[in-house]
């Protein structure tokens, strides 16, 4: 049996980042692994930034989400079947920031792949910095990623702040009360930095298996979630930059922005989110950058890039 992990989290929280250290680790024990990609929008950006681990060793597939729910399920488990048939030990499933976790395991004891693979380990990936005024959809969506998980990691938590930790447990606990869910949460947490994360940290997060919980279902089929896509965009990465900070100070909706920029010299790939615009050269990109948010309104956000909206 393939065993399946699923990394969760809200928009920008960090899953990419951590699958990355966490597929390398994979790696090194000689296993053979699949990444399974699932973003919310037509154009799957994350999937471009893990392309260092592909290779005999890793195969790197992606599910777009800009699609009707049934598409999407059809999308997801075909994808799997086609993973499911290259003798992989592991699968490692990034789903989008608004991904409903049910879907995950519904579609996993679905023939035939419930004769091929078997639930690893669930993992929620939680900002630090999250908003203490979260609206009450994004409020269920970190409770229900934190419901299941074995194990939740605190992200962009550089220093450990013990308040800052401390405020986020709270918040996570908070939203599980909100959703009708017993579980609260404390030692399942891992909150230092992720530089110092060691084999033996990540061993203990590929076997910490799941938690089968209950609590009241509130996401709507018609969520607010939604999100806009500029290609070829006549700007470099500094102009860009102003750019996301003046969206953040004025588009409460707007979550997180990401893609690539064309520079003189090759790509620069860009992940912003409120408090912070993460800027770096890559060797690969796609002239694309995609806005993500709740209640956006898609002409506001159009004039910040001109009429390149595709």
């Amino acid at each position: 049996m393939i065993k399946v992990d699923l990394v969760t989290g809200f928009l920008g929280s960090g899953k990419t980042t951590f699958i990355k250290k966490y597929g390398a680790y994979l790696l090194r024990k000689g296993l053979k692994i699949g990444i399974l990609e699932n973003d919310y929008g037509a154009v799957n950006v994350d999937t471009m930034l893990l392309q260092e681990l592909e290779g005999d060793n890793c195969v790197i597939e992606s599910v777009a989400g800009a699609c009707d729910a049934d598409c999407h399920r059809r999308r997801f488990k075909t994808k799997l079947i086609a993973l499911g048939m290259l003798g992989l030990d592991r699968v490692i499933i990034e789903p989008s920031g608004v991904f409903d976790v049910d879907e995950f395991f519904d579609v996993l004891y679905e023939e035939p792949l419930d004769r091929w693979y078997e639930r690893g380990s669930v993992v929620a990936i939680v900002d630090a910095n999250l908003k203490d005024d979260l609206s009450e959809q994004s409020e269920y969506l970190l409770a229900s990623q934190c419901a299941g998980a074995g194990a939740v990691l605190i992200s962009k938590c550089p220093d450990s702040d013990k308040e800052i930790i401390a405020n986020t447990i709270s918040h996570i606990n908070r939203s599980l009360e909100r959703i009708g869910c017993k579980r609260r949460l404390s030692e399942e947490i891992t909150s230092k930095p992720w530089d110092t994360l060691t084999d033996e940290d990540m061993q203990r997060i590929s076997e910490c298996g799941s938690v089968s919980e209950n609590f009241v279902k509130t996401l709507k089929e018609d969520h607010d979630f939604n999100s806009f896509y500029y290609m070829n965009l006549p700007f470099d990465s500094k102009r860009l930059c102003g750019i996301c900070r003046e969206i953040f100070k004025k588009e409460p909706g707007v979550f997180r922005i990401k893609g690539f920029v064309k520079e003189k010299d090759g790509f620069s790939r860009i992940n912003a989110v409120r408090d912070k615009i993460d800027l770096r050269p890559v060797k690969n990109g796609q002239e694309i950058i995609i806005v993500i948010g709740e209640n956006m309104n898609k002409d506001k956000t159009d004039r910040y890039f001109d009429d390149k909206l595709l």
